[in-house]
């Protein structure tokens, strides 16, 4: 057997990964035939790199087909809701920052926090016989996080395109939605809420709870954590 680690597919995301494994003594490099990269490294035996959409790894971690995967924390607690029984934060990247938040329309200028929402929800509804409309990728964590502040008049609508225009193109009333600056919610005159940040995301790897691990195997990944994250194992 061998130890798999899963790193992210394509985007910056895989960038900055090569970037971090390439500064902790990993060499890699492109090959075109295969569309893929070879990652080695000459301390560490038994490593297995396979490169997957981020949003698959958590997934693959939950089985325990792999044994190691980065990805971010939304993505994690999104697709895992019982994550804590399936995976184990080992260490922190510091890329891939992102911000997950409820943003409403500017123009509406009395609704700034989640209680002005919960308010306008239960007007719309009255007025319209209708729930307002959350579009969003993130349905776990909106749901949970409405919940908790109360909001209850809203339906959920799926959004695995431009979220950020959903409003724009009358497909929902609110977002919610990743952010990195915020500059495409002011693009699309969009506000966020002063108590609406659900999560605060980076780069993480994790380690699965769920992968099998020969003796062989456990000594690869004591060499792979100690190459990674500097502290014996």
């Amino acid at each position: 057997m061998v130890v798999r680690v899963a790193i992210p597919s394509k985007g910056r995301l895989l960038r900055a990964t090569l970037d971090w494994l390439s500064g902790r003594g990993f060499q890699f490099k492109k090959l075109e035939s295969e569309r893929r990269y070879e990652i080695s490294t000459d301390s560490v035996k038994g490593l297995d790199f396979v490169l997957l959409p981020a949003a698959e790894i958590p997934r693959e971690l939950a089985t325990g087909r792999i044994h190691f995967g980065v990805t971010g924390t939304d993505l994690i607690y999104e697709k895992l809701p019982r994550h804590s029984t399936e995976v184990i934060e080992k260490k922190r990247l510091g890329f891939g920052l992102a911000t997950l938040v409820i943003a409403v329309p500017c123009f509406w200028i009395d609704v700034d926090t989640l209680d002005d929402l919960d308010a306008v929800a239960a007007d719309f509804r009255e007025r319209h016989n209708m729930r307002l409309r959350v579009a969003t990728k993130y349905h776990h964590l909106t749901r949970t996080f409405l919940g908790r502040a109360g909001v209850a008049d809203y339906a959920l609508v799926d959004s695995q395109g431009s979220t950020e225009g959903a409003i724009k193109n009358e497909l929902a009333d609110v977002i919610s939605d990743i952010t990195s600056t915020g500059e495409t919610l002011r693009q699309n005159h969009l506000k966020i809420l002063s108590d609406g940040i659900i999560l605060k995301s980076q780069a993480t790897l994790w380690e699965s709870c769920k992968a099998e691990y020969s003796q062989g195997d456990r000594e690869t990944q004591a060499a792979f954590l100690t190459k990674l994250i500097g502290i014996e194992y």
